[in-house]
């Protein structure tokens, strides 16, 4: 049956690793999600400038912008992996040293997610 599908109908969403189509659509998601919430950030931050300490305590305290900062967080460092795996996969041709980038690159990225929502929980929760 192999030889009966068009070749547009065999390279849909199959790239050499045959992941393609995830990493691609994954990396749309994040970057459409990281609009709204880079905007609120932004926004939020500068009307926070001058600000007292306790201020940024109490709003960094409320339940959704705790949530909106996590959102933010994680799409943040999800989109950054996966962009620069990208980069990674296309410029580094050493296998060995492609490998070690994509597993420092991975554990770089959750590691820094990992402690941001861990701080901002923190805050959140009066910790």
């Amino acid at each position: 049956m192999k030889g009966l599908r068009t070749p547009l109908g065999r390279a849909i969403g199959l790239g050499p690793a045959k992941e393609g189509i995830g990493h691609w659509w994954w990396q749309r998601v994040t970057s459409v999600a990281l609009i709204p919430l880079s905007l609120w950030f932004v926004f939020s931050v500068a009307s926070l400038v001058g600000a007292e300490y306790q201020t940024v305590l109490d709003w960094m305290r409320s339940p959704v912008i705790a949530a909106l900062l996590i959102m933010f967080v994680i799409s943040f460092f999800y989109h950054l992996q996966l962009g620069i795996q990208v980069v990674i996969e296309d410029y580094i041709h050493t296998e060995w040293l492609k490998i070690a980038s994509s597993l420092t690159l991975n554990f770089v990225a959750a590691f820094l997610a990992l402690v941001s929502v861990i701080l901002v929980l923190r805050v959140a929760l009066g910790g």
